[in-house]
C-alpha cells in the first residue's frame, strides 16, 4: 500500500532562497496559447484531461454563488501553472468560500479562489494518481501561493 502524503504539511516545504521567492510572478496565457495550455504543462501526468473539470468541481463545491464563467490560464516564473476566474471589469467583489471539510470560509479575489480549487485539484490528483510531476505542479503553485497577497485565506480553505 502506497503512503499517503498530506502535500499541506509544512514539514514538506522545499527550502527557497528569498530572492526566488520574491521573484515568483504570474503571467496571463494569451487567447491563442489557450488550446495548448493542458498539454503543454499537464501532458506528462496521467489522466491530465480530468484536471480542468475538476478544478470547475471544487470551485463550485467551495462557493455557493458559483455557477461557471470564464477563466483564464496563467504560468508561473517558476514552471507552474494554475487557472482563476476571469474577475468582473465593473467590480472587484471577492468570492466567498467555504470547505465543509474543515469548516474554514473567506472572501477571496478572483484568483486566489483560482488558485484555492486549483491546490485541492492538483493535490488530490498527485496522491491519486502517484505522479512525481503532478506533485511538483503542486509544489510551484504552492510557493506562489505562499508568497500571494491572500495567503491566509488560501491556505484556509485548502487545510
Amino acid at each position: 500500500m502506497a503512503d499517503i502524503i498530506n502535500l499541506n504539511d509544512n514539514k514538506l516545504l522545499r527550502p527557497k532562497s528569498t530572492d526566488e521567492a520574491s521573484t515568483l510572478t504570474a503571467t496571463l496565457v494569451p487567447d491563442e496559447q489557450r488550446v495548448d495550455f493542458w498539454p503543454q504543462h499537464f501532458g506528462s501526468i496521467p489522466q491530465w484531461i480530468t484536471l480542468e473539470p475538476t478544478v470547475f468541481a471544487w470551485m463550485d463545491r467551495f462557493c455557493a454563488a458559483y455557477s461557471g464563467g470564464i477563466w483564464n490560464f496563467y504560468t508561473l516564473s517558476n514552471g507552474g501553472a494554475f487557472m482563476a476566474l476571469e474577475a468582473d471589469d465593473d467590480s472587484n467583489e471577492p468570492w466567498s468560500l467555504f470547505s465543509t471539510m474543515n469548516g474554514n470560509g473567506g472572501e477571496l479575489s478572483a484568483e486566489a479562489a483560482g488558485i484555492a480549487a486549483c491546490l485541492m485539484t492538483y493535490s488530490h490528483h498527485a496522491m491519486r494518481t502517484e505522479c512525481d510531476a503532478m506533485t511538483e505542479h503542486y509544489y510551484r503553485l504552492r510557493d506562489y501561493a505562499l508568497n500571494h497577497a491572500e495567503c491566509n485565506a488560501i491556505m484556509h480553505i485548502i487545510d
